[in-house]
C-alpha cells in the first residue's frame, strides 16, 4: 500500500490503456488468480487492518494474511504452492512462513522510513531450488526494509538487506546461513494510481540462491485494492524463474485491533 502522492501522468498513458487488457487477457489462459514480490516497503498498515493476498502465478501461487493488530506492528502468515514441472493441474509441492513486522521509523512526510521484520520460512525466490518444498520452519530469517522517496515521489525505492540460518536435517546435520538481498524501484509515471516496478533480489552463503528479477505493472485505484503483474526470471537465464504472476492485494478498513481500535 503505497503513501498517496502527487505525481504527474507521463506521456506514455494512451499506451498503457491498450497493453494492459493485453497482460490480463495473457494471464487469464494461465489458470488464474498480490503482491508476489519479494520486496517489502517500511511502512505498517494503520492498526486493525487485515490484508489479503492472493497471487497466481506459473512457478509458484501464494496465499498471505497480514493483521494489524498494534499500532507499527504486523503479523502475517503466508502459503506457498509450487509447479516447476508447467502443468497448472499438478502441484510439485508447498512451504508457508510465519512472520511479524515492527516500522521503527518513519519520514515526517510520511513517504519513506524503515521497519524490521522476523520469522520462519522462506519466500521462494529467496531459497535454494532443492529446499523449497521441504520443511519450511527449520529456516529463520530477519530483513529491514526501508523505503526513500525519489524524484518528487514519482519514484519509490526500496532496499531490504536480510541473513538466514537454516537448519539442515539427515545425513547433513547442521547449520546453513546465508545473505539475503532485495531491491524494489517503482516508477509512478502513469500517476499516483498506476506504475512501473523492477525487483531483483537473491541470497549468497551456503544457503544461497541463484539471483532473479520482476517487472511489471501495479495499480493502485483506491485505498482498499491493489493489481500487480509482473514477469520474473533468473539472471543466467536458468530454468527455475517464477514466470508470469498475477497478484491483489485487499485491504480491510480498521476493525482487528487487541485493544479495541479508536
Amino acid at each position: 500500500m503505497r503513501n498517496p502522492a502527487t505525481t504527474p501522468p507521463c506521456g506514455l498513458r494512451s499506451v498503457l490503456t491498450k497493453l494492459f487488457p493485453l497482460f490480463l487477457g495473457l494471464v487469464g489462459h494461465l489458470a488464474v488468480s498480490g503482491q508476489q514480490y519479494n520486496s517489502d516497503s517500511w511502512i505498517s498498515k494503520p492498526e486493525g487492518t487485515i490484508t489479503i493476498i492472493p497471487t497466481v502465478g506459473q512457478r509458484n501461487s501464494m496465499l498471505m494474511n497480514t493483521f494489524s493488530l498494534v499500532n507499527r506492528w504486523e503479523f502475517t502468515v503466508a502459503a506457498y504452492l509450487y509447479n516447476d514441472d508447467g502443468d497448472v493441474s499438478t502441484d510439485d509441492g508447498y512451504s508457508a512462513s510465519l512472520f511479524a513486522k515492527y516500522m521503527f521509523w518513519q519520514m515526517k512526510a510520511g513517504n519513506g522510513g524503515g521497519a524490521i521484520k522476523a520469522g520462519t520460512g522462506m519466500f521462494p525466490g529467496t531459497a535454494p531450488v532443492e529446499d523449497r518444498v521441504r520443511d519450511a520452519f527449520r529456516t529463520y530469517w530477519m530483513n529491514m526494509p526501508f523505503t526513500f522517496p525519489l524524484f518528487n515521489n514519482k519514484v519509490s525505492w526500496d532496499l531490504m538487506p536480510g541473513a538466514t540460518v537454516t537448519r539442515q536435517y539427515g545425513a547433513e546435520v547442521g547449520y546453513t546461513s546465508a545473505f539475503t538481498w532485495s531491491s524494489r524501484v517503482a516508477w509512478y509515471c502513469f500517476g499516483p494510481e498506476l506504475g512501473i516496478v523492477g525487483e531483483a533480489y537473491g541470497s549468497e552463503g551456503t544457503a544461497g540462491a541463484d539471483p532473479e528479477y520482476k517487472i511489471g505493472l501495479r495499480w493502485e485505484p483506491d485505498q482498499y485494492t491493489t493489481f500487480a503483474l509482473t514477469y520474473g526470471a533468473e539472471f543466467d537465464g536458468g530454468p527455475n524463474g517464477p514466470g508470469i504472476e498475477f497478484g491483489i492485494m485487499l485491504f480491510t478498513p480498521p476493525f482487528a485491533c487487541l485493544g479495541g481500535c479508536k
